[in-house]
């Protein structure tokens, strides 16, 4: 790659070039984030999964780069204007904008101001009055008169345009407009003229009609809202800036070289005003509406992720008999019952709920289900009736303790009438389907949450306004962190499931559940090979990620990797004792020593993973699931009060908030500067997705269905 970027991205990153270069030659032999951040540390200098795909978003990003680069030296080329210098420039370019500012003067144009100037010959004019060669302005200017030019004001108006294009099309004078607008420039939103008396009584963009703020300090979400509010025709922005200091920006790079008793100088300055009024301000307003629109995606992408990341490794009961319900009123509640697999057993519908309140039938179904299916979790749908139906169960008598868990249903709905859906349960309708889900939910969040679209998980902010592929990236590659760094159980994980490990994919996932389900379990690791399309890279990639619990060989337990078996074993024979002793032994830092194993491609950081792994074999970095207690005495909005202390879980978390279930309908909000009396710059310093945490209430608005929540009690 470019030296110019390995450069950009070590001072960015603040790491060493050696690091950058060996992260990209890993990335550009196909090697994914999670496989270089575990088992090639001594390559990158043990960077992290954030650095690496930080490094991975600015390496693609810089081929698209050189993409356009291309492209522009071609046509720069083609039409003999490419001088060694403005190569040089494009080359070590590593900024979209500065380079299309580059390329702005030779970019093919649509006929303009400047061009019909041009045809009527009078660029000679404007050269001349702005290389200062002309004593008289109005007489020089009389020279150009013709047929096609009929006057000295047409004349002088003709090298106006054309001066205001060079000025218009200059890379210094652009760079410094765009500095200003970005640090200083305000925008301002007003109502759409277009939006009639109705719409603008019960707009959600009220708060917008006559709004201004600093663009350099406008959060995200702002941004957001403010864009949405443009493309559904509630608002009209505009960037306001002071145009004199624009305009003494364009004459001090004008002005060095022209005298004030120039006789042309008046002409400049006209050129100067309408270059900026009708060129450079739309121009550059727009490029920085631009920019503040893709950093507020980067942002509000980022909030997602790591919300996702939350949400994707909260804390899984594990394999337990499960019985689920998919609360309701009218239609009943729906209930599954399933096995420790998480397959269906059983399904049927309960109504203890008005309008049929058969409430005693309800207890009995409920209570022989327990019996016949050995069930030691409820998980019920925190939806419609969620509240009442927790309620309910806990007034029935169990022959032991069963453990009740509220689970969130965002999603379920999707899942239900999807195609993965439909194809695991072709013979059941759509509230089977979403029982289930929640149920598995409970089990097992990670497995259950992959097949379904992140996006409809509730965890993010404005995720239809940005960017989708920015955010489809993001996404991916958050649920492929966290599959890895959980590990997947080969011969029980879905397709779902394994098609993101490490170098899998949909299409060698599904061959690996027609093997399975053709030859049997997998027995081994190395048994992967015989796989229909799964070759020696995707092995590499894939194997220190799946799990093989009653496999001969013990390591193909654990998240040491094939390559190193070897090792391993040189281990184990140097220190007297078998690789079944060496597993689960909380003394291996004082049995092996690491310096014993450094060679060339195995390092400190390789041994240290091996011994932490060996110590603890298959470790799920997620915590105990927790029961979430809410308070008995609130079922709706209506009975919320000032005041009140409530027990909750946060569901989401955005840039100006955090939204938490008290355990009624509506989450409410924490607003930022509800969360401390310090200064805090981001919500994720203070709360976390899917903790619990005590809330007052310090706002009721019935009619919106809107309550402020405070975490100063």
């Amino acid at each position: 790659m470019n030296k110019v970027y390995i450069d950009y991205l070590t001072s960015l990153l603040s790491v060493s070039s050696w690091q950058i270069e060996n992260c990209i030659e890993l990335l550009a032999e196909g090697a994914t984030v999670p496989f270089i951040s575990r088992y090639r540390k001594e390559k990158t200098g043990a960077l992290d999964e954030v650095q690496i795909s930080e490094i991975k978003f600015n390496y693609l990003k810089f081929l698209d780069l050189d993409k356009r680069k291309q492209t522009i030296l071609k046509s720069i080329e083609e039409q003999n204007k490419l001088t060694d210098s403005l190569k040089s420039a494009i080359e070590s370019c590593v900024d979209s904008n500065y380079l299309e500012d580059l390329y702005l003067p030779y970019k093919p144009k649509r006929r303009t101001k400047a061009t019909i100037a041009r045809e009527k010959g009078l660029e000679p004019l404007a050269q001349d009055i702005l290389k200062m060669n002309i004593d008289n302005c109005n007489s020089r200017a009389k020279s150009f008169i013709n047929d096609r030019v009929e006057s000295v004001e047409d004349a002088l108006s003709g090298a106006r345009d054309i001066i205001a294009e060079s000025i218009s099309e200059s890379v210094e004078i652009r760079e410094s407009l765009r500095t200003q607008y970005t640090k200083y420039a305000q925008i301002v939103s007003t109502t759409s003229r277009s939006l009639s008396d109705d719409q603008r009584e019960g707009s959600k963009f009220a708060n917008y009609f006559d709004f201004s703020g600093s663009i350099s300090k406008l959060p995200s979400h702002r941004v957001l809202a403010l864009l949405r509010g443009v493309n559904e025709g509630h608002l009209s922005i505009k960037l306001q800036v002071e145009s004199s200091f624009s305009l003494n920006i364009i004459k001090k790079s004008l002005y060095g070289a022209i005298k004030p008793t120039y006789s042309c100088r008046e002409q400049i300055d006209l050129a100067i005003e309408d270059a900026y009024k009708r060129l450079l301000h739309p121009s550059i307003e727009n490029e920085v509406l631009k920019i503040v629109k893709e950093n507020a995606d980067l942002d509000s992408v980022k909030v997602f992720g790591e919300n996702l990341s939350a949400l994707l490794l909260a804390p899984p009961v594990g394999q337990k008999r499960v019985l689920a319900i998919d609360p309701g009123y009218r239609t009943g509640c729906k209930v599954v019952c399933l096995d420790a697999q998480g397959e269906l057993l059983h399904n049927d519908t309960i109504y203890p709920h008005p309008p049929v309140n058969e409430r005693v039938v309800a207890m009995k179904k409920i209570s022989n289900l327990v019996e016949s299916y050995k069930i030691e979790v409820i998980a019920i749908g925190d939806g419609t009736a969620s509240r009442e139906t927790e309620a309910f169960i806990k007034k029935i008598a169990f022959p032991k303790d069963i453990v009740v868990y509220s689970v969130s249903e965002d999603g379920a709905s999707v899942y239900s009438a999807s195609a993965v859906a439909r194809e695991e349960f072709p013979n059941y309708d759509v509230t089977v389907r979403g029982a289930v889900s929640i149920g598995r939910r409970v089990m097992d969040p990670l497995a259950e949450l992959v097949k379904i679209d992140p996006k409809s998980l509730g965890v993010g902010q404005y995720q239809h306004d940005i960017d989708q592929s920015l955010l489809k990236n993001m996404l991916d590659s958050t649920v492929e962190m966290c599959v890895n760094r959980v590990g997947v159980n080969l011969n029980t994980a879905s397709k779902h499931l394994l098609s993101y490990v490490s170098g899998i994919g949909p299409s060698i996932a599904q061959n690996i559940v027609d093997y399975r389900t053709e030859k049997g379990p997998f027995k081994s690791r190395r048994e992967l090979l015989k796989v229909k399309r799964l070759g020696d890279k995707v092995f590499e990639q894939s194997a220190g990620f799946l799990r093989i619990p009653d496999a001969k060989n013990p390591l193909d337990n654990t998240a040491v990797h094939p390559e190193r078996y070897e090792l391993v074993e040189k281990m184990a024979n140097d220190s007297g004792m078998k690789i079944t002793e060496l597993i689960n032994n909380n003394q291996l830092d004082k049995i092996i020593n690491p310096k014993t194993y450094l060679s060339g491609d195995v390092g400190e950081h390789t041994i240290s993973d091996i011994i932490q792994e060996l110590s603890k074999p298959g470790r799920d970095p997620r915590r105990v699931a927790k029961v979430m207690e809410f308070s008995s005495e609130i079922f709706s909005i209506d009975d919320l009060k000032e005041g009140m202390v409530l027990p909750g879980i946060v569901t989401n978390i955005t840039n100006f908030g955090a939204f938490v279930d008290i355990g009624i309908k509506q989450d409410g909000l924490i607003h930022i500067s509800q969360m401390s009396d310090k200064f805090i710059s981001s919500p994720s310093e203070i709360v976390k997705l899917q903790q619990h945490v005590m809330v007052k209430v310090v706002g009721i608005d019935v009619k919106r269905s809107r309550i402020q929540l405070s975490l100063k009690l």
